[in-house]
């Protein structure tokens, strides 16, 4: 079974070089899909929607670091996994993975 993972980037400009990004990693399929906005909110970005097993999103995000260092600093990519939120910077991401690969292995 696979995990949705939905994503979204604090620069919008670059929404679609992550997709394409995420796509090019094996076993992972990732489509666009409107967001939802939140309590208060009158609207929101798209967001990526990653489909996966949880190996494979594992491996994908395991990519991300080199996605990062290829970009502008300040870039953050907001994620919901299992009904948690994280946030990935290029400054936190070896802090980050291990709590992604524990939610992917409950």
């Amino acid at each position: 079974m696979g995990d949705n993972i939905e994503l979204t980037v604090s620069d919008p400009s670059q929404m679609l070089p992550l997709r394409d990004w995420l796509r090019g990693q094996p076993g992972t399929d990732v489509a666009m899909a409107p967001g939802r906005p939140g309590h208060g909110e009158l609207g929101t970005f798209d967001v990526l929607v990653v489909l996966a097993s949880s190996a494979g999103v594992v491996e994908a995000f395991r990519t991300l670091p080199e996605f990062f260092r290829s970009r502008r600093s300040g870039l953050r990519i907001e994620m919901t996994v299992r009904g948690e939120r994280l946030v990935l910077e290029a400054t936190n991401v070896d802090e980050v993975m291990p709590i992604l690969e524990r939610l992917l292995d409950e």
